[in-house]
């Protein structure tokens, strides 16, 4: 048998006894003396199995395989590009020589003063 298999098996066995046990023991408690109690008895078989759900779908994982590892891809070659030519020019000439005369030396009088009868 598989251990999935079984553990199903195990699990409706135990499931089987708890509906019968809590009808047989109980008697007349549920009909005559107040109280209802069926709804605890589902819930707790309810949580056993959602808890035995749990750990036997826990019991049966399988590990996360391992982390694969990533290497970079190498650089890409250097590319070698030759220098540019060189290229070699004439100086420029020299400005040309210019004289400029100096200005007239000249002498303006000041205009006239006026009064506006002060």
């Amino acid at each position: 048998m598989t251990p999935f298999r079984s553990l199903f098996l195990a699990g409706a066995a135990l499931a089987a006894i708890g509906l019968a046990s809590p009808a047989a023991q109980a008697g007349d408690w549920h009909r005559h003396r107040g109280g209802g109690n069926g709804g605890a008895v589902v819930a707790g078989i309810i949580g056993g199995l959602a808890v035995g759900a749990l750990v036997g779908s826990a019991a049966t994982a399988q590990a996360a395989p391992p982390p694969a590892y990533y290497y970079a891809p190498p650089p890409p070659p250097v590319a070698y590009y030759a220098p540019p030519p060189v290229a070699y020019y004439a100086p420029p000439p020299p400005p040309p020589v210019v004289y400029y005369e100096p200005p007239p030396v000249a002498y303006y009088a000041p205009p006239p003063r006026r009064h506006y009868g002060w």
